[in-house]
């Protein structure tokens, strides 16, 4: 697939830059400090601006069977904002707002063409979240929780493709992040905890509502994540990555299990600007997609 031969030759080009690069200077960069475990003095802002592409043309039945499907293409760009509140700096709060499109068939790029025809296509502003980040514990700087409220604002379209899910979704996220080998490597691990409410399908208006759209209702979200980083100079990074996720079933009928792997880098571009690029293949799962994801994400910190 050329899409994934460009992406994947754009990351290589990325991580050998970066090592080729390495720098004498011993001085911590945005990029080693500031992971997701690390919280904001006051006054001070992070902006993050993140782009997932996922495509898929294979799916995986409820006892892991897989099979050829349609190509189906989501886009995401999630955009967060937050701020340092507190004079300890252990409280941050923020927005999270999300964009997507969605198309069934076609190309993988079709969906930037952000088409509303209802039947293959649909995108638009789908949620906004209110969320607080917490470093709970004053002597471990490395470990904190985010927790964050998603309110879905787009509008009901029965008998249309998905577009989001119709769940008010409570996720609260736990990071710790742990560096070693003289500042060289660094391990970094997530637990997310994600509970979805909402009508249960069963029973939904099929004449007013969209039922697809309410699949993960009454159900947790429980993604594991685990992250080993390896920083070839003070301002880049390469990673690789592991990822179990379970929906588990809280009174949908519903439930779904997936793997996904994947790797990437982060260069600090400017004193203010990181950048992001990663890839990642869902390689195992049942009720689900196995399809990719291509990420890029533009990170300012000042």
């Amino acid at each position: 697939m050329k899409l994934f031969k460009n992406s994947i030759t754009a990351l290589l080009i990325l991580c050998l830059s970066a090592i080729t690069s390495a720098q004498e200077d011993t001085e911590i960069s945005n990029v080693q400090e500031y992971t997701p475990s690390k919280l904001l003095s006051k006054g001070q802002w992070d902006v993050k601006f993140f782009n997932g592409l996922y495509t898929e043309t294979k799916v995986a039945d409820a006892d892991g069977n897989t099979s050829d499907n349609t190509r189906g293409t989501f886009f995401t760009n999630t955009n967060e904002i937050y701020t340092g509140v507190s004079e300890n700096s252990r409280i941050n709060v923020g927005v999270i707002f999300q964009i997507r499109s969605n198309k069934i068939g076609g190309d993988a790029l079709d969906v930037f063409s952000f088409e509303n025809n209802k039947t293959a296509t649909r995108s638009g502003l789908t949620t906004i979240a209110p969320s607080i980040r917490v470093q709970p514990f004053k002597n471990i700087a490395n470990f904190s929780f985010t927790s964050s409220f998603y309110i879905p604002v787009f509008k009901d379209e029965p008998n249309a493709v998905y577009l989001d899910k119709r769940s008010y979704f409570w996720e609260t996220k736990f990071f710790y992040d742990k560096t070693f080998g003289g500042n060289k490597w660094q391990i970094f691990t997530e637990a997310d905890f994600g509970f979805n409410f909402g009508e249960k399908s069963a029973d939904a208006d099929p004449e007013t509502e969209n039922i697809g759209e309410r699949f993960a209702n009454n159900s947790m979200f429980l993604p594991l994540s685990a992250f080993l980083s390896y920083f070839p100079s003070s301002k880049s990074t390469v990673f690789i990555n592991a990822q179990q996720a379970f929906l588990i079933d809280l009174g949908n009928d519903f439930s779904q299990d997936y793997t996904q792997l994947g790797l990437g880098g982060k260069y600090q571009l400017t004193e203010v600007l990181n950048i992001e690029v990663s890839y990642g293949k869902f390689v195992r799962g049942t009720s689900t997609g196995l399809g990719q994801t291509f990420s890029l994400g533009l990170r300012a910190l000042f």
